[in-house]
């Protein structure tokens, strides 16, 4: 039930999924629609703004209730937004938004904002612009549109931000390439990943089902890969952090949530069971980004 799922599926050879993102499906996104549209209290409080991972300050005191979840995704939101040095008066673009959760974050805290709101699915960005008011101090617009070719002028925002969401995009380094051009200078890219160990790249060679619940991902991109990509794009590292113990929680927190409301999906139990055996073992690592153009 997470917002994005990686896969294990994929070519070792090339570290970005070239596939073109007008066809990337997320199929677990239908599902949460019909659980919203029924108006389930756990899945809105739990996916109702933000649809990804949690982040606990201090893991062990997780109580796994509903509220404990929407708080701890508030908080992952918050933790990518200092990695991007977000403050008042900053023109922000939130790129894959999904149901806005990160931009209503950001409106609620600050002030004198432009945020704008940008995602493939256009029935994301409908429940969006349903669910969230601009501040008085704030404005907000939601847009559909590529990641991999912003539909932005040059020097156009002060940050650029992408929750848990860069693992979909058909290629990681046309999206730096398009983040900076679109970040003023000294703006921030600020994003939060899946992070491959150099010693689970072999593994994805092993041809595994087609679940697709969780729509296409690539998770062989690894920290070397993001530290040749900045340098390749001339973006400087400010923020690297591992929080992969932080966001640990979350997978018992989806296994009650999937209890209680009788999810049986093979697809959805099985990529969830694998992305938390490779993050308890070390293998994959949830990272957060903070880089300065």
């Amino acid at each position: 039930m997470s917002k994005h799922q990686p896969s294990l599926n994929g070519n070792p050879a090339s570290p970005d999924d070239r596939n073109s993102a007008a066809q990337v499906k997320l199929p677990y996104f239908d599902f949460l629609l019909d659980l919203l549209k029924a108006g389930n209290e756990s899945v809105v409080k739990s996916f109702g703004k933000h649809v990804h991972w949690g982040y606990w300050e201090y893991p062990k005191l997780a109580t796994l209730t509903a509220d404990d979840f929407e708080q701890a995704a508030e908080n992952l939101s918050e933790q990518v937004c200092l990695a991007g040095d977000v403050h008042n008066g900053l023109k922000v673009l939130d790129v894959g938004c999904g149901f806005g959760g990160t931009v209503a974050h950001i409106n609620e805290r600050f002030v004198r904002m432009e945020l704008v709101g940008l995602n493939l699915d256009e029935r994301q960005l409908q429940r969006a612009r349903e669910t969230i008011e601009p501040d008085i101090h704030n404005r907000i617009s939601f847009q559909q549109g590529d990641a991999c070719a912003l539909p932005f002028p040059d020097q156009s925002f002060d940050v650029v931000l992408a929750v848990e969401c860069i693992f979909h995009f058909p290629d990681r380094k046309q999206f730096f390439k398009e983040a900076y051009r679109v970040l003023k200078p000294g703006g921030y890219l600020a994003l939060s990943d899946f992070v491959a160990s150099p010693q689970l790249l072999p593994l994805t060679k092993i041809k595994l089902p087609e679940w697709g619940f969780y729509g296409k991902c690539n998770l062989q991109f690894t920290a070397a890969h993001y530290k040749k990509l900045a340098e390749q794009t001339q973006f400087d590292v400010q923020v690297a952090r591992n929080i992969t113990e932080n966001t640990l929680p979350t997978y018992s927190y989806l296994r009650r949530l999937a209890r209680q409301q009788r999810i049986t999906s093979k697809s959805a139990v099985f990529e969830t069971i694998a992305v938390e055996a490779l993050s308890r073992l070390g293998l994959l690592h949830y990272y957060i980004y903070g880089l300065q153009k």
